[in-house]
């Protein structure tokens, strides 16, 4: 039996990488070869992210009532396939089953916590913090964010993630871990079904050199890999912006 190599999602569809490099996916298990995954390179990664940057545009403007309706669909997939789910990150991470479930609802229990984004991303407003100013508090997506997931929570770890970020009005790109991809392509076939409009998120392996480049906003931790992207891409003062608004004198 040949064994599949494993697409980019872009744009809303699957399209082969132009990648020369590939890896195989084991079963630690039994490793046995599950699939090839191709690892995009820095032009390809470009693409995505202009793509990324021109569905922002309008995916920002949305109503947030109106953004979430995809996460509800997302939700109500994530419960019907949660076994299939389960299985795979077994399969490809050697996992127990009971711990690949459990993993599978604390992702399920992230997307719904991020339909409540309507009332969570709510700002704020003072009058007269100061004599004649009133302060209004507001918050705004920043615009194409990434996660950089590892290989021990392949399912869960994403879902910390994607759902918070698109519900806020921002593009998300996901790359996987080159040695547990194919639970995030599972994923990633259930959310082509959610209704999320074209290039809004996407799914692309890509080589470490690859990803430093890359130019968005990242989502990180304090791990090392995390603190290497950080510092590649942007500073904690771009995190957040304040607005003080002078209020007209009656």
């Amino acid at each position: 039996m040949a064994v599949p190599e494993l697409l980019n999602f872009v744009g809303g569809t699957w399209r082969p990488s132009r990648a020369t490099e590939r890896l195989a996916v084991l079963n630690p298990a039994t490793s046995e070869t599950l699939a090839l995954v191709p690892l995009s390179v820095r032009e390809e990664v470009d693409e995505a992210v202009t793509s990324a940057r021109s569905a922002f545009e309008g995916w920002k403007r949305t109503p947030p009532g109106e953004r979430i309706q995809c996460l509800f669909s997302l939700k109500t997939l994530l419960e019907t396939h949660a076994t299939e789910i389960a299985t795979t990150i077994t399969e490809e991470c050697g996992k127990t089953l009971a711990e690949s479930e459990g993993e599978v609802r604390r992702g399920i229990e992230n997307v719904e916590v991020a339909t409540g984004i309507p009332s969570l991303m709510m700002g704020a407003n003072l009058e007269n913090i100061a004599r004649g100013i009133d302060e209004l508090f507001v918050r705004q997506p920043l615009g194409v964010v990434a996660s950089v997931t590892p290989f021990n929570f392949p399912g869960m770890i994403p879902l910390w993630f994607l759902p918070y970020a698109v519900a806020c009005g921002n593009c998300f790109i996901a790359k996987p871990s080159e040695r547990v991809p194919l639970t995030l392509r599972l994923l990633f076939t259930l959310i082509e079904q959610a209704g999320f409009p074209p290039g809004v998120v996407r799914c692309r392996p890509a080589t470490w050199a690859s990803t430093w480049a890359w130019p968005p906003r990242w989502h990180t931790s304090r791990s090392r890999a995390g603190r290497r992207a950080s510092s590649a891409t942007f500073t904690a003062r771009d995190r957040t912006r304040s607005i003080s608004t002078p209020r007209r004198r009656r």
